[in-house]
């Protein structure tokens, strides 16, 4: 089967400063990588290449076997990041149909949004307004807009990182279950090293300056996965090996 992303020995540049060098992974449709790394060793910029917003200064980006820019264009690639960025002005319902209105080319399809928004736990909240939902609400709705393209590739910068542990825990819980019946690759940034074994099928360390992929870690655990599997020791085992490669 052919990767649903591919990246052979990637370099990313700020002006003269080298941040990423000799990136080089690939991801299979369906398969969940969480990639993890000290603050500030270049996590959301292996994101931006990935998404096609930072050009590689060197090396190739491709999902689903094109060009990052072409997948991009082609709506291949969903986005979504710590802050939900939600239009203010917009209904749950209406930030969700979004992706179908900037395309001129698209209509909204508010039925394919309802689905969405049933499938993320919203059905209830659709008519409300972002300043009427909590945290966790707000990044549903930045899931169910990234996913109603149903993209091939799913791309989530620390998307829990400002929410209570409790709320964490449900939101880790929903995301596992819509991964189960998705075909696209999806790759999770964050820092939280328990929530990386928990979720993904092999964890990326990203350690150095500038940082490259100095390790591969694969999690065998199967699949659903419950919170308490964070008592077990062999779990703790594997979060350990991963925190000694950073």
């Amino acid at each position: 089967m052919a990767p649903a992303i591919a990246v052979r020995d990637a370099v990313a540049r700020y002006g003269t400063r080298e941040v990423l060098r000799g990136i080089a992974l690939e991801v299979a449709p369906g398969e969940v990588v969480a990639v993890v790394g000290r603050s500030g060793v270049g996590k959301t910029t292996l994101l931006r290449l990935l998404s096609g917003l930072l050009v590689p200064a060197a090396g190739a980006v491709a999902v689903d076997g094109a060009p990052v820019g072409v997948a991009r264009r082609r709506k291949a690639i969903g986005l979504v990041g710590q802050d939900a960025r939600l239009h203010p002005w917009r209904t749950v319902r209406r930030n969700v149909s979004l992706p179908f209105e900037v395309n001129p080319d698209d209509t909204a399809d508010l039925a394919l949004a309802d689905e969405w928004l049933e499938k993320t736990g919203l059905t209830g909240a659709k008519d409300r307004y972002p300043r009427e939902l909590s945290g966790g609400m707000r990044q549903r709705v930045a899931l169910a807009r990234a996913l109603v393209l149903r993209p091939r590739v799913l791309l989530l910068d620390e998307p829990l990182g400002a929410l209570d542990e409790l709320t964490r825990e449900d939101l880790r819980g929903e995301l596992a279950r819509l991964w189960a019946n998705l075909e696209s690759a999806v790759v999770y940034v964050t820092h939280d090293l328990d929530e990386a074994v928990l979720l993904a099928d092999r964890v990326f360390v990203l350690a150095g300056e500038p940082a490259t992929i100095v390790a591969t870690v694969p999690v065998a655990f199967p699949r659903p996965r419950h919170e308490r599997l964070h008592l077990r020791g062999d779990f703790a085992a594997l979060v350990d090996l991963v925190r000694s490669m950073l």
